[in-house]
C-alpha cells in the first residue's frame, strides 16, 4: 500500500484531531461526561467512566459543517445501556467528503467501583480512506475513571491512544495520544460548569471550560471555550417528553462559523429526582 504522509500532512488538522477528540465536536457533545444530573448518550464516549452511572437507555446523533464547508462536515452517533455493575455504550464518528474517508467505531463498556467511582473502557476500530492512496485501518483504546468527590463535585482522568495505533504495515503514521483530567460542579438542578485539561501528542495544553443551565424544564443552553484556537461555542436545546433538540455552533476567529445540531432520544422515561440543596 502506498504510504498516506502526504496527504496525511493536508488533513491532520481535520481528520487525525477529529478521532482524538478535537474541541470542534466534542466540546460540546461532551460536556456532561464530569456530572451525575447533567450526563447523555455522549458522556460514556468523553470518557467511558461515566458509562458506570447510565441510568436509563439513552441515543443520540451529532452532526457539523465545520467552517461552513460541505467538505469538512463531521457526524457522530451515540448509544448507552445501562448493564449489570455498569453501562455500555456503540459511539461512531465520521468525517468524510470527496472520496476522503475517516471514520471511528468504538464500543465501550464503564464499571462501578462503590457508589461513588467508576472506570471505563472502550475498544476503537479507526479507518481512513484517500483517493489515489488507498485506505487503511488500525485498532487502539482509551481508558476512564471518574469520581463523585462530594453530592455536586465530580473528578475524572481520561487516556485516549495511550500505545499507539498505526496506520497500516510499516507505516509510521498514527493516532496522537490524548491525556485529559476533568471536573465538574453541579451548583444547582440548573446550573453546571465544568473544566478539562487535555494534552495531545505533539500538541500545546488546551484548557475547555463549558457551562450548562436549564431556562425551564424544556429550556437548555450550552455554552464554553477553549484556549487552543480560541475556540468558543454557545448551543441552545429544546425539551419534549423523552427528546431533545439543540442547535448550536462553534466560532473560530480566523476560520468561521461552525454550525452543528445536535438530537438526544431518552429511550425510556427519566424518574424525576430530588432537587440539591
Amino acid at each position: 500500500m502506498k504510504r498516506l504522509i502526504p496527504l496525511l500532512v493536508v488533513f491532520t488538522g481535520y481528520s487525525l484531531h477529529a478521532q482524538t477528540r478535537s474541541p470542534l465536536s466534542t466540546l460540546y457533545t461532551g460536556i456532561g461526561a464530569y456530572s451525575k444530573k447533567f450526563t447523555d448518550a455522549f458522556s460514556g464516549a468523553a470518557n467511558q467512566a461515566a458509562l458506570a452511572f447510565i441510568k436509563i437507555p439513552a441515543a443520540g446523533v451529532y452532526g457539523e459543517r465545520r467552517f461552513m464547508l460541505a467538505e469538512l462536515s463531521n457526524y457522530a452517533a451515540a448509544i448507552a445501556l445501562p448493564v449489570k455493575s455498569g453501562g455500555a455504550g456503540l459511539s461512531l464518528h465520521y468525517f468524510g467528503a470527496g472520496g476522503f474517508i475517516s471514520s471511528q467505531l468504538g464500543l465501550g463498556y464503564g464499571r462501578k467501583l462503590g457508589e461513588n467511582a467508576g472506570i471505563g473502557a472502550q475498544v476503537n476500530y479507526n479507518s481512513m480512506q484517500v483517493p489515489g492512496y488507498g485506505s487503511a485501518g488500525t485498532v487502539n483504546f482509551e481508558l476512564g475513571t471518574l469520581w463523585h468527590i462530594r453530592e455536586k463535585w465530580q473528578l475524572g482522568m481520561h487516556v485516549y491512544n495511550p500505545v499507539g495505533g498505526k496506520f497500516g504495515k510499516g507505516s509510521t503514521e498514527k493516532l496522537a495520544s490524548v491525556y485529559t483530567i476533568g471536573t465538574g460542579y453541579e451548583a444547582s438542578d440548573i446550573f453546571f460548569i465544568s473544566a478539562t485539561l487535555a494534552k495531545e501528542e505533539d500538541q500545546p495544553l488546551n484548557l475547555q471550560l463549558g457551562l450548562q443551565y436549564l431556562f425551564a424544564k424544556q429550556l437548555v443552553a450550552r455554552a464554553g471555550i477553549s484556549n487552543t484556537g480560541s475556540n468558543c461555542f454557545l448551543g441552545f436545546g429544546i425539551k419534549w417528553k423523552t427528546y431533545r433538540v439543540d442547535v448550536a455552533t462553534t466560532w473560530h476567529p480566523q476560520l468561521g462559523f461552525t454550525p452543528a445540531l445536535l438530537l438526544l432520544f431518552d429511550l425510556k422515561e427519566k424518574k424525576e429526582e430530588e432537587p440539591m440543596p
